[in-house]
């Protein structure tokens, strides 16, 4: 029994549960005071029920079970969310810089230039006089007659003109005359005119292998392909022209001939002008296709349309002119129109009697028509 009293120095607090001294007031475990006389009622009925062990926990361990079982939930719960798609990721949303701004310059406006227009001519007046016809006063204008039939409403035939009548007269739109084509000079057409072979530089070349086995000058290789010395390296393409070959016994070449000339552009007088018996010759004139040589020539060809094809003139001449003869004038009062071409021929040889044969060596020009008569005294005067 002496045992017993002695065991039973300790209590528990009745809050926490926590071992406490019997004399002590207040538990050091959760501050609570002690009641005495609770605990002695409370021993006094432990006596009489069996005791069952009790467990102490700390205060500092129950806080830190606390925040370790919000994690685990916490946790938990974040994996199921994300597993049915509840989390939503938060979206970056990127921060707009501001940027330059570029400023456009206005581009210039060209002004288009203005053609010059052509402001139409009034009308001549011109009284009918005895003998006229529509036709002559349409040379004498340098009109055409259906513009004289139009403007004074007059029957297709025009046969109706009285002595004295009024007439309007159109004056002719005035045409540019055109302008001489580009020609090549005399060096560019023997270079065009020269056939020529390309050659590559082989190992063991040089410019006077190469010359040698061509038959053409050194110097002519040289000057035709901008070459100052006689040096040249593999695999450099060269340009041969045969038309520089030496030459060599037996049977003379035939020179190459350049190729057909362009036709010519005729350029006096104007096409339908008009002439009298007051011209004792007429100047016909053309632009150059080139610088000709000593065999070639210009071929002029003026024929009597009027009078048909028995009345022909043809001449050579190397020069861009060339005047017809007075001789070659219709002895007629009639208006005749005269039609003339020119074209480059190149002369091949000659016949028995002497007389130079001629060969076409170009395309030959545009027909151009004046109108020539001789009675002077019965033409009309505007």
């Amino acid at each position: 029994m002496t045992s017993n009293k002695n065991t039973d120095q300790s209590s528990s607090c009745q809050v926490c549960g926590s071992k406490i001294s019997a004399n002590a007031s207040r538990c050091l475990v959760c501050g609570s005071s002690i009641d005495k006389s609770s605990e002695k009622s409370v021993k006094k009925t432990e006596i009489n029920r069996p005791k069952v062990p009790s467990i102490t926990i700390a205060l500092p361990l129950i806080i830190a079970l606390v925040i370790l079982f919000l994690a685990i939930g916490a946790g938990g719960v974040y994996a199921v969310m994300n597993q049915t798609g509840m989390v939503v990721e938060p979206t970056v949303t990127p921060t707009i810089t501001s940027t330059a701004t570029i400023t456009i310059t206005p581009t210039l406006t060209l002004t288009p230039t203005i053609e010059p227009s052509i402001t139409p001519l009034p009308d001549l007046e011109y009284t009918v006089q005895s003998g006229d016809s529509c036709l002559s006063i349409a040379f004498l204008f340098n009109v055409s007659v259906n513009s004289i039939v139009v403007k004074n409403n007059l029957s297709a035939t025009c046969d109706n003109l009285v002595v004295g009548q009024k007439l309007s007269i159109p004056q002719p739109t005035p045409t540019p005359s055109p302008q001489p084509t580009a020609t090549l000079g005399e060096a560019d057409a023997t270079r065009s005119a020269c056939n020529t072979v390309s050659y590559t530089v082989g190992p063991g070349d040089t410019l006077s292998t190469i010359a040698i086995n061509y038959n053409v000058e050194i110097d002519a290789i040289r000057q035709w392909n901008g070459i100052i010395s006689d040096v040249v390296y593999e695999g450099q393409p060269l340009q041969i022209p045969l038309c520089e070959r030496l030459p060599t016994a037996g049977p003379t070449p035939t020179a190459t001939n350049p190729p057909p000339y362009q036709a010519p552009s005729l350029l006096l007088p104007a096409d339908g002008a008009p002439f009298t018996a007051a011209n004792d010759e007429i100047a016909l004139q053309w632009s150059s296709v080139g610088t000709l040589r000593s065999d070639e020539y210009y071929a002029v060809n003026i024929e009597d349309v009027t009078e048909g094809e028995g009345r022909r003139l043809v001449e050579y001449v190397t020069d861009t002119k060339f005047n017809v003869p007075a001789n070659f004038r219709p002895n007629s009062t009639v208006p005749h129109i005269l039609r003339w071409t020119v074209f480059v021929v190149r002369q091949t040889g000659s016949s028995t009697d002497g007389q130079a044969i001629y060969q076409p060596a170009g395309n030959i020009s545009n027909p151009r028509t004046f109108i020539w008569w001789a009675n002077l005294a019965s033409t009309p005067s505007p």
